[in-house]
């Protein structure tokens, strides 16, 4: 059988490394799955997402043509996560009013005052 880039395939889990999962396409031909191929982010243990024997859907994400080694993935497969939605960050003070500390800049003078009245009558 011919393999082009593109193709989706199911092959069943022969061997499990940590840096992947080799995958059996037919009689003679074999696969690889990059551990960043397994699943979007990071994946700490392959062993906990596949197991030999497994049954896996995949597609084929390259062909090196001197080697003919091929490259695969179950990520190009997954359904892409929502985004969470971006939420405003909301400000005590309205940088578009001017408000804010003039409050305290206004009181400032009288806690000085006030303070330095008890500070005398000590």
């Amino acid at each position: 059988m011919e393999y082009n880039i593109g193709m989706i395939l199911e092959g069943m889990v022969t061997g499990l490394q940590p840096y992947g999962a080799f995958v059996s396409l037919g009689e003679e031909e074999q696969g690889l799955i990059h551990v960043s191929e397994v699943q979007a982010g990071y994946t700490k243990n392959i062993h906990s997402l596949l197991t030999i024997g497994q049954t896996v859907r995949v597609q084929i994400i390259d062909i090196d043509e001197y080697s003919k080694k091929i490259s695969l993935s179950l990520r190009t497969l997954q359904q892409p996560t929502p985004q969470p939605n971006y939420r405003r960050k909301k400000y005590f003070t309205n940088k578009n009013r001017k408000i804010g500390f003039s409050a305290l800049e206004k009181e400032l003078p009288n806690w000085i005052h006030e303070t330095m009245d008890e500070l005398i009558a000590k």
